[in-house]
């Protein structure tokens, strides 16, 4: 998708605007609004309709476009110098920003209405990985593959677990956000609740109920994204846990309902399953619906090993909270049943933080959900306004937010930073974990390759037959006319590290033939990958260890 402002000549009254709204609206893919007052065009249009295209239309309609050699250079700060940029937010994008920002010599100013650092380091990525590393040893300890190494139940302390791994959030927040605020004079802190009145101001309350008008000559959304409850009968009023209260609860179910089937959900799930309680998910579709198949079925076979119960295809329709128990009535592709648990947990996704920020006072544009639409610039239908993080249009990385959150600071100061998707990493930290990069096959095909594909099984792979943990495969998803690499999907205990492997060969447009001929260390799980590429030539398990 793509984002144009175009400054329009010739308006003589509102109806001139409605005139040009309408015929922009007329063309496929597009999206248009018209101020008269502004004398602006914002147009959300898909990659099939240029912005050639979209001028030609206001032209046709009688009115001209002003080109940018025109105009005033409306993108230049008001003060080059030493621009005043405001920061909505705190988390990973917001402090990239800042920092950036400040290195420029801009002034900035961050406001922040909770906890300094936003989700990752207080109750996303750094409380989970800790949880699940914890889970993954007490596992170990409960299963381990080699008959020489005795199995034993472990002695688990939630409370103890707890106390650690929030001593440890702590200290990263202040190593990581508070010392760099104080560090840093040129970035200045004000706790209170931001909300836009126009496109140019934002009122700040703070604490203590006082309102202050900040005007800047850019502005950054990175006000991060919320847990996503879907419609339950009857689930206002039960005290279910989102991840926050899953990740920090003292207690350990008995029975743990999980309500999702991608990224939060699944490692939660096993996480809990791990440290003693017996789960139960409830997926609307598959696990990892968005994925290559092979993955999802891939995790719920092992899953199902550990004693999980994954119930596909299931949505809950209602649900009580009657004497420390819910009770949740279900619809199965067996008809109606009933499930009780004394904990559930809603893990069905994420939403953008933004309805309360006034943007309907603004000419920002968002997509249904209520995330800001930004462009590769990270800039929003308004110029001088900027959005990164969970609260965009973005992936809901961490990392995708930190580097947007970084150009962005860089383009608020004079430059012209894009941020490139096309070959994103992305990580489940299940066990084994999930790992993906470039396009599944489907993907490849809709976007009319001629695919060729191989899959790697790990008993193929020498690191993971010396582990005795061959659950798992490599995925390669190359283009059949060049053989140019397009897509990778790994199901393996090391996926995450496998990963930016090949991220690197697509970004580099390494064929299979390429990556199959390179040096790869031995005994290694990335070694798989150099094994599956050399399976679009030959039969692998016809070769020695090792052999190139």
């Amino acid at each position: 998708m793509a984002l144009y402002e175009l400054q329009i000549t010739g308006m003589s009254c509102d109806h001139c605007a409605e005139s040009i709204s309408g015929a922009l609206n007329m063309l496929a893919g597009v999206e248009a609004r018209v101020s008269f007052d502004d004398a602006m065009a914002i147009v959300h249009a898909d990659g099939n309709t240029s912005e050639a295209r979209i001028v030609n239309t206001i032209e046709q309609s009688g009115f001209g476009v002003l080109k940018s050699e025109d105009a005033d250079d409306c993108c230049e700060p008001k003060n080059p110098g030493n621009p005043q940029v405001l920061v909505i937010g705190s988390g990973s994008a917001a402090f990239a920003c800042a920092i950036r920002a400040a290195e420029e010599g801009a002034s900035v100013t961050l406001v922040e209405s909770g906890t300094i650092g936003g989700c990752c380091v207080n109750v996303g990525c750094v409380p989970s990985k800790i949880m699940i590393r914890a889970a993954q040893l007490a596992q170990h300890q409960r299963s381990n593959p080699f008959e020489g190494v005795g199995d034993h139940s472990p002695e688990i302390s939630r409370p103890l677990l707890v106390m650690q791994q929030t001593q440890r959030v702590e200290e990263l927040r202040v190593a990581k956000y508070e010392d760099i605020l104080k560090a840093n004079d040129n970035i200045n802190l004000i706790r209170g609740w931001a909300r836009f009145t126009t496109d140019h101001v934002v009122s700040v309350t703070t604490e203590d109920g006082s309102v202050t008008e900040i005007q800047a000559d850019r502005i950054l959304i990175a006000t991060g994204s919320t847990p996503f409850v879907p419609p339950i009968d009857g689930i206002e009023s039960v005290p279910y846990w989102t991840s926050t209260e899953a990740l920090f609860d003292e207690t350990l179910p008995e029975h743990l309902v999980v309500i999702g089937s991608s990224v939060i959900a699944l490692e939660l799930a096993q996480a809990f399953r791990r440290l003693g309680s017996q789960v139960t998910i409830l997926a609307r579709r598959t696990l990892l619906t968005r994925e290559d198949p092979l993955l999802g079925q891939g995790v719920q076979e092992v899953f199902e090993s550990e004693g999980i119960r994954v119930l596909t295809r299931t949505h809950a329709t209602a649900v009580r909270y009657l004497k420390n128990q819910f009770q949740l009535d279900l619809e199965t592709p067996e008809g109606e049943q009933t499930i009780n648990c004394d904990r559930l947990l809603i893990a069905s996704g994420r939403v953008a933080t933004t309805d309360q920020l006034g943007l309907e006072n603004t000419r920002i544009i968002t997509d249904d959900s209520g995330a800001v639409l930004v462009d590769s610039q990270c800039r929003t239908s308004v110029e001088h306004v900027y959005a990164a993080g969970d609260c965009s249009t973005m992936p809901q990385f961490v990392y995708v937010a930190a580097a947007a959150g970084t150009r962005a600071g860089i383009n608020m100061t004079g430059g012209e930073a894009r941020l490139d998707l096309a070959t994103m990493p992305a990580v489940i930290f299940t066990d084994p974990q999930v790992a993906t990069v470039g396009l599944t096959e489907a993907a490849a095909e809709a976007e009319g390759f001629e695919v060729e594909t191989r899959v790697l099984t790990l008993d193929n792979l020498p690191r993971s037959l010396a582990n005795f943990e061959t659950s798992g495969f490599v995925k390669l998803v190359a283009d059949a006319n060049n053989g140019e690499l397009l897509g990778a999907q790994i199901l393996a205990a090391e996926a995450g590290e496998m990963i930016q492997t090949a991220a690197l060969a697509i970004k580099h447009r390494m064929t299979v033939e390429t990556l199959g001929s390179q040096l790869f260390p031995y005994l290694t799980m990335v070694e798989g990958l150099k094994l599956c590429a050399q399976t679009f030539a030959r039969d692998v398990s016809q070769l020695s260890c090792c052999a190139g």
